[in-house]
Protein backbone atom coordinates (compact mmCIF):
# COMPACT_ATOMS: atom_id res chain seq x y z
CA UNK A 1 0.00 0.00 0.00
CA UNK A 2 1.31 3.43 -0.57
CA UNK A 3 2.36 6.00 1.54
CA UNK A 4 1.08 9.38 0.96
CA UNK A 5 2.59 12.49 3.30
CA UNK A 6 0.73 15.54 3.82
CA UNK A 7 2.28 18.80 5.18
CA UNK A 8 0.21 21.75 6.73
CA UNK A 9 0.70 24.70 9.22
CA UNK A 10 -2.71 24.69 10.69
CA UNK A 11 -4.23 22.60 14.04
CA UNK A 12 -5.75 18.95 12.09
CA UNK A 13 -8.83 18.97 14.02
CA UNK A 14 -11.04 22.27 11.88
CA UNK A 15 -8.84 21.71 8.45
CA UNK A 16 -12.06 20.80 6.53
CA UNK A 17 -10.55 20.15 3.47
CA UNK A 18 -7.47 18.07 4.42
CA UNK A 19 -9.96 15.66 6.30
CA UNK A 20 -11.87 15.35 3.23
CA UNK A 21 -8.70 14.61 0.86
CA UNK A 22 -7.14 12.37 3.09
CA UNK A 23 -10.38 10.62 3.51
CA UNK A 24 -10.59 9.98 0.08
CA UNK A 25 -7.60 8.72 -0.34
CA UNK A 26 -7.80 6.29 1.92
CA UNK A 27 -10.94 5.26 1.12
CA UNK A 28 -9.07 4.72 -2.59
CA UNK A 29 -6.82 2.19 -1.21
CA UNK A 30 -3.62 4.78 -0.20
CA UNK A 31 -1.85 4.52 3.16
CA UNK A 32 -2.54 8.65 4.34
CA UNK A 33 -0.51 10.45 7.22
CA UNK A 34 -1.60 14.04 7.59
CA UNK A 35 1.32 16.40 9.55
CA UNK A 36 0.46 19.34 11.24
CA UNK A 37 1.28 21.92 14.13
CA UNK A 38 0.95 21.09 17.69
CA UNK A 39 1.08 23.85 20.34
CA UNK A 40 0.43 24.38 24.32
CA UNK A 41 -3.24 24.51 23.83
CA UNK A 42 -4.01 22.16 21.56
CA UNK A 43 -6.84 20.16 21.79
CA UNK A 44 -7.04 16.38 21.79
CA UNK A 45 -6.63 14.87 18.27
CA UNK A 46 -10.11 13.77 16.56
CA UNK A 47 -10.15 10.55 15.69
CA UNK A 48 -9.91 9.92 11.67
CA UNK A 49 -9.57 7.12 9.39
CA UNK A 50 -5.50 8.29 8.57
CA UNK A 51 -2.29 8.67 9.92
CA UNK A 52 -1.95 11.90 11.95
CA UNK A 53 0.91 13.46 13.64
CA UNK A 54 1.61 16.74 15.15
CA UNK A 55 4.50 18.76 15.51
CA UNK A 56 5.31 21.13 18.44
CA UNK A 57 6.60 24.61 18.29
CA UNK A 58 6.92 26.60 21.12
CA UNK A 59 6.57 30.16 18.86
CA UNK A 60 3.30 30.64 17.80
CA UNK A 61 2.85 32.95 14.91
CA UNK A 62 5.81 35.04 12.41
CA UNK A 63 9.41 34.22 11.30
CA UNK A 64 9.85 32.42 14.53
CA UNK A 65 6.79 30.27 13.77
CA UNK A 66 7.75 29.37 10.22
CA UNK A 67 11.88 29.05 10.63
CA UNK A 68 10.58 26.45 13.67
CA UNK A 69 8.28 24.34 11.89
CA UNK A 70 9.80 24.04 8.79
CA UNK A 71 13.00 23.19 11.00
CA UNK A 72 11.48 20.46 12.89
CA UNK A 73 9.41 19.41 9.93
CA UNK A 74 12.46 18.62 8.09
CA UNK A 75 13.64 16.76 10.34
CA UNK A 76 10.18 14.47 10.95
CA UNK A 77 10.25 13.69 7.48
CA UNK A 78 13.78 12.25 7.10
CA UNK A 79 12.25 9.64 9.36
CA UNK A 80 9.13 9.23 8.08
CA UNK A 81 7.75 6.00 6.07
CA UNK A 82 6.48 8.00 2.60
CA UNK A 83 6.48 6.86 -1.23
CA UNK A 84 5.50 10.41 -1.76
CA UNK A 85 5.45 14.00 -0.13
CA UNK A 86 2.82 16.00 -0.52
CA UNK A 87 3.21 20.00 0.48
CA UNK A 88 -0.58 22.28 1.18
CA UNK A 89 0.92 25.72 0.27
CA UNK A 90 4.41 27.44 0.31
CA UNK A 91 4.81 27.35 3.86
CA UNK A 92 5.67 23.55 3.78
CA UNK A 93 7.41 23.44 0.58
CA UNK A 94 11.07 23.86 1.83
CA UNK A 95 10.67 20.60 4.05
CA UNK A 96 9.13 19.13 1.81
CA UNK A 97 11.13 19.70 -1.13
CA UNK A 98 14.59 18.95 0.48
CA UNK A 99 13.23 16.32 2.14
CA UNK A 100 11.75 14.46 -1.21
CA UNK A 101 15.45 15.80 -2.73
CA UNK A 102 17.66 13.60 -0.02
CA UNK A 103 15.36 11.00 -0.07
CA UNK A 104 14.41 10.19 -3.78
CA UNK A 105 10.86 10.56 -3.28
CA UNK A 106 7.99 12.40 -5.40
CA UNK A 107 6.78 15.59 -4.26
CA UNK A 108 3.78 17.28 -5.16
CA UNK A 109 2.39 20.87 -4.28
CA UNK A 110 -1.16 21.01 -3.51
CA UNK A 111 -1.54 25.07 -3.89
CA UNK A 112 -4.81 25.96 -1.98
CA UNK A 113 -4.38 29.24 -2.91
CA UNK A 114 -2.05 31.68 -4.31
CA UNK A 115 -0.23 32.11 -1.66
CA UNK A 116 2.55 34.84 -2.33
CA UNK A 117 -0.85 36.71 -3.27
CA UNK A 118 -2.64 36.81 -0.05
CA UNK A 119 -3.12 40.32 1.29
CA UNK A 120 -1.54 40.07 4.13
CA UNK A 121 1.57 38.98 2.32
CA UNK A 122 1.11 41.66 -0.55
CA UNK A 123 1.06 44.57 1.69
CA UNK A 124 4.28 43.76 3.84
CA UNK A 125 6.87 44.35 1.41
CA UNK A 126 9.84 42.35 3.42
CA UNK A 127 7.26 39.26 3.59
CA UNK A 128 6.51 39.22 0.52
CA UNK A 129 9.51 39.42 -1.37
CA UNK A 130 10.62 36.42 0.61
CA UNK A 131 7.21 34.19 -0.29
CA UNK A 132 7.98 35.45 -3.85
CA UNK A 133 11.09 34.22 -3.49
CA UNK A 134 10.36 30.65 -2.56
CA UNK A 135 7.56 30.85 -5.45
CA UNK A 136 9.88 31.41 -7.97
CA UNK A 137 12.36 29.36 -6.72
CA UNK A 138 10.39 26.26 -5.86
CA UNK A 139 7.29 25.86 -7.46
CA UNK A 140 8.90 25.29 -11.09
CA UNK A 141 10.62 22.02 -8.91
CA UNK A 142 7.48 20.85 -8.55
CA UNK A 143 6.21 19.38 -11.84
CA UNK A 144 3.00 17.35 -10.09
CA UNK A 145 0.74 19.79 -8.60
CA UNK A 146 -2.97 20.86 -8.40
CA UNK A 147 -4.74 23.73 -6.99
CA UNK A 148 -8.13 25.30 -6.51
CA UNK A 149 -9.01 26.93 -10.09
CA UNK A 150 -8.78 27.69 -13.39
CA UNK A 151 -7.75 31.06 -12.94
CA UNK A 152 -4.75 30.17 -10.46
CA UNK A 153 -3.87 26.77 -12.41
CA UNK A 154 -3.26 29.67 -15.85
CA UNK A 155 -1.26 32.12 -13.70
CA UNK A 156 1.00 28.95 -12.49
CA UNK A 157 1.72 28.27 -16.13
CA UNK A 158 2.07 31.58 -17.24
CA UNK A 159 4.68 31.99 -14.42
CA UNK A 160 6.22 28.68 -13.77
CA UNK A 161 5.74 26.39 -16.91
CA UNK A 162 4.11 24.10 -14.26
CA UNK A 163 0.76 22.70 -15.86
CA UNK A 164 -1.41 21.73 -12.72
CA UNK A 165 -4.82 19.82 -12.50
CA UNK A 166 -7.66 21.98 -11.20
CA UNK A 167 -9.17 19.86 -7.80
CA UNK A 168 -11.84 22.85 -6.22
CA UNK A 169 -12.38 22.31 -2.78
CA UNK A 170 -16.18 21.16 -2.49
CA UNK A 171 -18.20 20.28 0.62
CA UNK A 172 -19.41 16.52 0.58
CA UNK A 173 -22.97 16.18 -0.18
CA UNK A 174 -25.05 15.30 2.49
CA UNK A 175 -29.00 15.22 3.61
CA UNK A 176 -30.18 18.75 3.88
CA UNK A 177 -33.25 19.62 5.42
CA UNK A 178 -34.31 23.05 3.66
CA UNK A 179 -35.87 24.89 6.87
CA UNK A 180 -38.51 27.22 5.65
CA UNK A 181 -39.74 28.30 8.79
CA UNK A 182 -37.18 30.33 9.89
CA UNK A 183 -38.58 32.88 12.35
CA UNK A 184 -35.20 34.70 12.40
CA UNK A 185 -33.51 35.64 9.52
CA UNK A 186 -30.03 35.13 11.16
CA UNK A 187 -27.13 36.59 8.40
CA UNK A 188 -23.93 34.26 8.69
CA UNK A 189 -20.22 34.89 8.21
CA UNK A 190 -17.96 31.60 8.51
CA UNK A 191 -14.75 30.99 7.80
CA UNK A 192 -11.37 32.56 8.65
CA UNK A 193 -11.72 36.36 10.80
CA UNK A 194 -8.84 37.39 8.74
CA UNK A 195 -7.39 40.34 7.53
CA UNK A 196 -8.91 40.78 3.55
CA UNK A 197 -12.32 39.16 4.11
CA UNK A 198 -14.19 42.60 3.97
CA UNK A 199 -15.69 42.76 7.87
CA UNK A 200 -14.29 46.12 8.29
CA UNK A 201 -17.14 47.06 5.64
CA UNK A 202 -19.73 44.74 6.97
CA UNK A 203 -20.04 45.50 10.49
CA UNK A 204 -20.82 49.10 9.53
CA UNK A 205 -23.12 47.84 7.13
CA UNK A 206 -24.60 46.15 9.72
CA UNK A 207 -26.34 49.61 11.00
CA UNK A 208 -28.72 49.41 7.80
CA UNK A 209 -29.86 45.88 8.63
CA UNK A 210 -32.46 44.80 11.02
CA UNK A 211 -31.35 41.30 11.41
CA UNK A 212 -28.35 39.34 13.59
CA UNK A 213 -25.25 39.26 12.13
CA UNK A 214 -23.51 35.43 13.69
CA UNK A 215 -19.96 35.47 12.64
CA UNK A 216 -18.02 31.76 13.30
CA UNK A 217 -14.67 31.43 12.79
CA UNK A 218 -11.17 33.20 14.50
CA UNK A 219 -8.27 34.85 12.75
CA UNK A 220 -5.85 37.48 13.20
CA UNK A 221 -8.42 40.06 11.92
CA UNK A 222 -10.70 39.34 15.56
CA UNK A 223 -9.89 41.87 17.90
CA UNK A 224 -10.27 44.51 15.23
CA UNK A 225 -13.57 42.89 14.87
CA UNK A 226 -14.44 43.22 18.57
CA UNK A 227 -13.61 46.83 18.49
CA UNK A 228 -15.44 47.72 15.51
CA UNK A 229 -18.46 45.96 17.06
CA UNK A 230 -18.26 48.46 19.74
CA UNK A 231 -17.25 51.67 18.01
CA UNK A 232 -20.26 51.14 16.10
CA UNK A 233 -22.38 49.93 19.09
CA UNK A 234 -23.89 46.93 17.36
CA UNK A 235 -23.55 44.17 20.71
CA UNK A 236 -26.83 43.35 20.21
CA UNK A 237 -26.85 43.18 16.14
CA UNK A 238 -23.40 41.35 15.66
CA UNK A 239 -22.26 38.48 17.65
CA UNK A 240 -18.30 36.62 17.50
CA UNK A 241 -20.19 33.00 18.12
CA UNK A 242 -15.98 31.34 17.83
CA UNK A 243 -15.03 28.45 16.04
CA UNK A 244 -16.96 24.66 15.46
CA UNK A 245 -16.33 21.92 14.60
CA UNK A 246 -16.79 21.03 10.74
CA UNK A 247 -20.48 19.01 11.68
CA UNK A 248 -21.67 21.57 14.28
CA UNK A 249 -20.83 24.78 11.43
CA UNK A 250 -23.27 22.29 8.63
CA UNK A 251 -26.00 22.83 11.52
CA UNK A 252 -25.68 26.45 11.84
CA UNK A 253 -25.24 27.22 8.12
CA UNK A 254 -28.61 25.41 7.72
CA UNK A 255 -30.36 27.88 10.25
CA UNK A 256 -29.25 30.53 8.25
CA UNK A 257 -31.17 32.99 6.08
CA UNK A 258 -28.17 34.74 4.20
CA UNK A 259 -24.43 33.60 4.02
CA UNK A 260 -21.97 36.56 3.57
CA UNK A 261 -18.67 35.54 1.37
CA UNK A 262 -16.84 39.12 1.28
CA UNK A 263 -13.41 39.14 -0.05
CA UNK A 264 -11.44 42.24 -0.71
CA UNK A 265 -9.82 42.68 -4.15
CA UNK A 266 -6.15 43.25 -2.69
CA UNK A 267 -4.08 40.95 -4.44
CA UNK A 268 -4.69 37.49 -7.15
CA UNK A 269 -5.18 35.45 -4.80
CA UNK A 270 -8.40 37.25 -3.58
CA UNK A 271 -9.70 38.32 -7.05
CA UNK A 272 -9.22 34.53 -7.82
CA UNK A 273 -11.02 33.28 -5.01
CA UNK A 274 -12.85 30.59 -4.81
CA UNK A 275 -13.45 30.41 -1.20
CA UNK A 276 -14.48 27.23 1.13
CA UNK A 277 -17.45 28.97 2.16
CA UNK A 278 -19.07 29.84 -0.73
CA UNK A 279 -19.76 26.05 -1.64
CA UNK A 280 -20.60 25.45 1.85
CA UNK A 281 -23.84 27.69 1.64
CA UNK A 282 -24.91 26.28 -1.48
CA UNK A 283 -24.58 22.56 -0.29
CA UNK A 284 -26.62 23.81 2.76
CA UNK A 285 -29.36 25.79 0.26
CA UNK A 286 -28.27 29.41 1.60
CA UNK A 287 -28.42 32.00 -0.79
CA UNK A 288 -25.30 34.28 -0.81
CA UNK A 289 -23.91 37.74 -1.01
CA UNK A 290 -20.90 37.24 -2.73
CA UNK A 291 -17.97 38.88 -5.20
CA UNK A 292 -18.29 39.77 -8.69
CA UNK A 293 -15.29 38.00 -9.46
CA UNK A 294 -14.36 35.89 -12.23
CA UNK A 295 -14.87 32.14 -10.46
CA UNK A 296 -17.71 33.32 -8.11
CA UNK A 297 -19.12 35.00 -11.65
CA UNK A 298 -18.47 31.61 -13.09
CA UNK A 299 -20.70 29.30 -10.94
CA UNK A 300 -22.84 32.12 -10.52
CA UNK A 301 -23.63 32.46 -14.38
CA UNK A 302 -24.15 28.98 -14.84
CA UNK A 303 -26.67 28.52 -11.36
CA UNK A 304 -27.90 31.55 -10.23
CA UNK A 305 -27.03 31.37 -5.90
CA UNK A 306 -25.94 34.16 -5.25
CA UNK A 307 -26.73 37.70 -5.11
CA UNK A 308 -22.81 39.39 -6.04
CA UNK A 309 -21.99 43.10 -5.49
CA UNK A 310 -18.67 44.94 -6.67
CA UNK A 311 -17.03 46.66 -4.22
CA UNK A 312 -17.49 46.11 -0.39
CA UNK A 313 -18.72 49.78 0.35
CA UNK A 314 -21.13 49.61 3.61
CA UNK A 315 -24.34 50.52 1.30
CA UNK A 316 -23.07 48.24 -1.41
CA UNK A 317 -23.51 45.48 0.98
CA UNK A 318 -26.32 46.93 3.13
CA UNK A 319 -28.38 46.96 -0.41
CA UNK A 320 -27.83 43.21 -1.40
CA UNK A 321 -28.14 42.20 2.06
CA UNK A 322 -31.51 43.85 2.42
CA UNK A 323 -32.57 42.62 -1.02
CA UNK A 324 -32.45 39.04 0.04
CA UNK A 325 -33.72 39.85 3.59
CA UNK A 326 -37.30 41.55 1.68
CA UNK A 327 -37.41 39.73 -1.74
CA UNK A 328 -38.88 36.57 -0.94
CA UNK A 329 -39.16 35.50 -4.36
CA UNK A 330 -35.92 35.88 -5.10
CA UNK A 331 -34.82 33.88 -2.01
CA UNK A 332 -36.85 31.12 -2.93
CA UNK A 333 -35.22 31.14 -6.08
CA UNK A 334 -32.07 31.02 -5.36
CA UNK A 335 -32.76 28.67 -2.32
CA UNK A 336 -33.91 26.00 -5.08
CA UNK A 337 -30.81 27.08 -7.25
CA UNK A 338 -28.94 25.73 -4.10
CA UNK A 339 -30.57 22.44 -4.48
CA UNK A 340 -29.97 22.04 -8.24
CA UNK A 341 -26.40 23.39 -7.85
CA UNK A 342 -25.31 20.98 -5.01
CA UNK A 343 -26.18 17.72 -7.32
CA UNK A 344 -23.19 18.57 -9.05
CA UNK A 345 -20.96 20.77 -7.20
CA UNK A 346 -20.08 18.37 -4.13
CA UNK A 347 -16.88 16.54 -3.40
CA UNK A 348 -18.37 13.12 -4.18
CA UNK A 349 -17.97 14.20 -7.84
CA UNK A 350 -14.79 15.93 -7.37
CA UNK A 351 -12.75 13.51 -5.10
CA UNK A 352 -12.80 11.28 -8.30
CA UNK A 353 -10.10 13.25 -10.46
CA UNK A 354 -7.88 13.72 -6.94
CA UNK A 355 -7.79 9.87 -6.72
CA UNK A 356 -6.85 9.67 -10.57
CA UNK A 357 -4.28 12.23 -9.95
CA UNK A 358 -2.13 10.20 -7.38
CA UNK A 359 -2.94 6.81 -8.75
CA UNK A 360 -1.41 8.71 -11.92
CA UNK A 361 1.64 9.49 -9.78
CA UNK A 362 2.49 5.78 -7.93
Amino acid sequence: MKRLVFTVTNELNYDQRMIRICTSLVNAGFNVLLIGVKRRNSPTIAKQCFGQKRVFTFFKKGFGFYAEYNFRLFFTLLFTKADLFCCIDLDTMLPVWMAAKLRGKKKVYDAHEFFSQQKEIVTRPTVHRVWKWIENSFVPKFKYGYTVNGSIALEFYQRYKVNYEVIRNLPVMQSVHLRTDKKEKIILYQGAVNEARGLEYLVPAMKEIESELHIYGDGNFLQQTKNLIAANNLEAKVFLKGKLLPAELDDVTQNAYIGLNLVENNGLNQYYSLANKFFDYIQNGIPQVSMNFPEYKKVNDEFKIAVLIDDLQPMTISTAINELLSNDVLHTELTQNCLTAREQLNWQQEEKKLVTFYKNMI
